[in-house]
């Protein structure tokens, strides 16, 4: 059972939800079928790592671009997420995704770091870079989360 489902998570803010989470050593199940982790999470800010590896390879033999999105909107998302009311959740609305640089077996590990730029009643928008171990940036990108009230 994840953490966010637990009866126990009821009342918690998102960014408690998420610090419970990663100190029971739950991770969501993109994470599991990605190979990719989250790392940190602060108010308003979450950096995941991976390492890309054969599994996500297009038939060109570079890794897909699908991979950089995903860890890009999952930092974006879980930056919003930070920032919940126990009644609160998030859905993505759009993700504008850029590609800097390709990402191949042996790029090693990449770590996307998302920052929360605004969080309104119904909207929040948030900026996320993916880079490499030297830090060079692969690819970037900005995303617009619908917020809304769960029902009970």
């Amino acid at each position: 059972m994840n953490i966010l489902d637990a009866p126990e998570s009821d009342g918690l803010t998102g960014l408690e939800q998420l610090k419970a989470m990663l100190a029971a050593g739950q991770r969501p199940s993109i994470c599991e079928t990605l190979g990719f982790d989250l790392v940190e999470v602060g108010r308003g800010s979450a950096v995941f790592e991976g390492t890309p590896g054969a599994h996500v390879l297009n038939p060109i033999g570079t890794v897909h671009g699908g991979f950089a999105a995903a860890l890009l909107d999952s930092a974006c998302g879980t930056a919003v997420h930070t920032r919940l009311s126990p009644t609160q959740g998030y859905t993505t609305l759009e993700l504008k995704t850029s590609y800097h640089r390709p990402m191949t077996v042996d790029t090693g590990v990449v770590r996307a770091e998302a920052n929360l730029i605004s969080f309104g009643r119904r909207a929040a928008f948030a900026s996320a870079a993916l880079t490499d171990a030297d830090g060079r940036v692969l690819a970037t990108a900005t995303s617009t989360l619908l917020v809304f009230e769960r029902e009970a």
